[in-house]
């Protein structure tokens, strides 16, 4: 793989560029020095006040032709592939993300292929990785991927996974950069994991750490920036240093821990959840009392970057921004 030269312009194609990270990371884009022209797919058209001046944008649903062709047609240094539905709408069924997610990889990596892309950069998740209960401390990029068959993003994250193992042998030319993400979080973060830290008291697993590892959301950008520029493909795992357990976090945000048997817990659930009292099942004591805390030695020593902030100090910036001081 030969990268791109130093101040080279860099055609770029985002994928998923009206979530969350990816509106992000169009913005950065667009300032970059040498910035190439920067395409930006999304299945829900970007309003005219969020388009950014010199950006050309698409609306394609990732798993329809529209995205391959805009593909075909841009050909592009690189793709960068964020779609996927991370707090899925109540309702969404399990085929629709299966759909999303690893369907839509598909046909983005069959497309990259047809056209010649040179390189891919991937958001995957350290959800990949699984929540069993002998998963260990700090987990390295050789740990086996087990996404759990019952959360349906683990196991989609997984599932890509796999998809990109096989083209990394079928298409060699299309060089690789997956960065198994753990839970971002930045000053504007609004999805099911802050709500958690948003209700009055927090709920801890008895005998359970649960601990949280963060990531600024900034120091995913600018990773995903220096990976469209980088000769060294690879997969990493990208958080930032450390984890806060639930009593910590309660802690910072001076609000107290509810600490509730395990078996408790899965029982309430498995009652309210059918009552549609409550969105999660009794699988959701599994997410909170396993989370994988994520090493990211080889994202420091081999890819060559190091996150601004600590998982605490990413956590700060969250919990400034809304209000604890």
């Amino acid at each position: 793989m030969v990268a791109p030269g130093p101040g080279a312009c860099v055609s770029v194609l985002v994928t998923g560029a009206g979530g969350y990270v990816g509106s992000l990371l169009v913005e950065r884009l667009a300032k970059a020095s040498n910035a190439g022209c920067v395409h930006a797919l999304d299945v829900r058209p970007i309003e005219s006040v969020r388009r950014i001046a010199g950006v050309e944008y698409v609306t394609a649903d990732v798993c329809g032709p529209e995205t391959a062709a805009a593909i075909r047609d841009a050909k592009p240094d690189a793709v960068v592939h964020l779609a996927a539905v991370v707090d899925p709408p109540p309702g969404m069924a399990r085929e629709t993300l299966h759909c999303i997610e690893v369907l839509g990889t598909q046909s983005v990596l069959d497309a990259c292929a047809a056209a010649g892309v040179g390189r891919i950069v991937v958001t995957s998740s350290g959800a990949a990785y699984g929540y069993h209960p002998d998963n260990p401390p700090l987990i390295t990029e050789d740990w086996p991927l087990r996404g759990n068959r019952e959360f349906a993003y683990a196991d989609h994250k997984r599932q890509v996974e796999e998809l990109l193992a096989r083209v990394r042998t079928t298409h060699p030319q299309l060089a690789q950069f997956v960065f198994r993400v753990c839970t971002v979080i930045g000053a504007k973060t609004d999805n099911q994991i802050t709500a958690l830290f948003e209700k009055p008291r927090l709920i801890a697993i008895r005998g359970a750490a649960s601990p949280f590892s963060f990531v600024w959301d900034g120091d995913v950008v600018e990773c995903l920036v220096q990976a469209i520029a980088s000769d060294r493909p690879g997969i990493y795992n990208l958080a930032g240093d450390g984890a806060m357990t639930v009593q910590e976090i309660g802690e910072r945000l001076r609000k107290p821990c509810l600490e509730i048997p395990a078996w408790l817990l899965q029982a309430a659930l498995a009652l309210l959840h059918p009552l549609q009292i409550s969105r999660y099942g009794p699988e959701q004591v599994d997410f909170l009392r396993y989370r994988p805390v994520l090493d990211n030695t080889r994202l420091r020593n081999e890819f060559g970057f190091a996150p601004r902030y600590s998982s605490r100090e990413a956590f700060e910036q969250w919990a400034l921004a809304h209000g604890a001081a």
